[in-house]
């Protein structure tokens, strides 16, 4: 169907998205960006993150939040891990490197936007 902008306002199915694959059969989807919903400032996308999987470090040069709707897991860094669970809200500062490791028994979804109309510029480790 793809994006539906009626008075301003940008309506986009999950399926209008294309997945962005990640480790183990886990995903991502970037929902809201300038080139889903024109003028956009920020930017909001969805994760699947299978049991067991622990992404990449990453480092982004815009903040980043994100809410917690199913499982549990943590937030790894350089030198700590930070668990979560469904229910939470997490705060990424930019420029710290980290990593999502599901340690659950069932899929992490999650929610995660960005101070940046994009996918923010990014390094991987």
């Amino acid at each position: 169907m793809g994006p539906v902008e009626t008075a301003a306002i940008t309506v986009i199915a999950r399926d209008d998205v294309a997945p962005i694959p990640l480790p183990n059969g886990s995903w991502s989807r970037m929902m809201l960006t300038r080139e889903t919903a024109s003028g956009i400032a920020g930017s909001l996308g969805y994760s699947v993150f299978t049991p067991g999987t622990v992404t990449a470090m990453v480092k982004h040069e815009a903040e980043e939040v994100a809410y917690v709707l199913s499982g549990r897991g943590e937030i790894r860094t350089n030198t700590a891990a930070a668990p979560f669970a469904a229910g939470q809200a997490l705060h990424i500062p930019p420029g710290l490197w980290h990593a999502v490791a599901n340690t659950g028994d069932e899929d992490v979804a999650m929610v995660f936007g960005f101070a940046y109309p994009d996918y923010p510029p990014t390094e991987r480790r």
